[in-house]
């Protein structure tokens, strides 16, 4: 059976790094030219940097739970073997697209999080045709990573419970002869 304890924690760990996801993807910086005072250049200038620390954070909480299930379930190729069938089955399945989504999921958190800190440090000097590029992080990276966290969630919990009940169900080799038995046609 599925450690409940294990599942709750690891619930909470995910639903903090989807809202912090979600919470950079609404804090995401934004950059806009100013001109200066005496009017001999353009520069950026940048509102709070706190999606950075946002997603940063979402992808820490992330790559927890994912350690604690993956420490909680062996990593599907340690500890003794699981019984055949369906749930051994569901959970090779859930374990590579459980890894699929989280790898996805951190890429999008961390790409954001880089693209997010990054600011243009030069001044263009006056040019009405080219003005210095305030690039910030494209709108939905932040909103992918958390749908990326949501999925990971619900497939890693699927995961585990399958693989419990695979692991649960196993019967070991009690010792009889794995041989057709010939004693009988002397």
């Amino acid at each position: 059976m599925a450690s409940k304890l294990l599942l709750i924690a690891v619930f909470i760990l995910d639903i903090i790094a989807f809202g912090l996801a979600v919470g950079a993807e609404q804090r995401r910086t934004k950059g806009w030219v100013v001109q200066d005072a005496d009017k001999n250049y353009n520069y950026c200038v940048y509102n709070s940097d706190i999606a950075t620390g946002y997603g940063v954070g979402a992808f820490l909480f992330l790559m927890v739970s994912q350690i604690i299930i993956m420490v909680a379930s062996r990593c599907f190729c340690c500890g003794k073997p699981l019984s055949p069938g369906g749930s051994r089955a569901w959970a090779v399945v859930l374990f590579i697209i459980c890894w699929v989504f989280f790898i996805i999921a951190e890429a999008c958190l961390l790409a954001g999080s880089v693209r997010n800190a990054y600011h243009t440090k030069y001044r263009n000097f006056f040019s009405i045709d080219n003005p210095p590029s305030c690039e910030t992080v494209r709108k939905g990276v932040f909103a992918a990573g958390a749908a990326f966290v949501f999925l990971t969630a619900i497939i890693s919990e699927f995961y585990y419970v399958c693989y419990s009940s695979a692991r649960e169900s196993f019967q070991p080799y009690t010792g009889r002869e794995t041989g057709v038995g010939m004693g009988t046609y002397k």
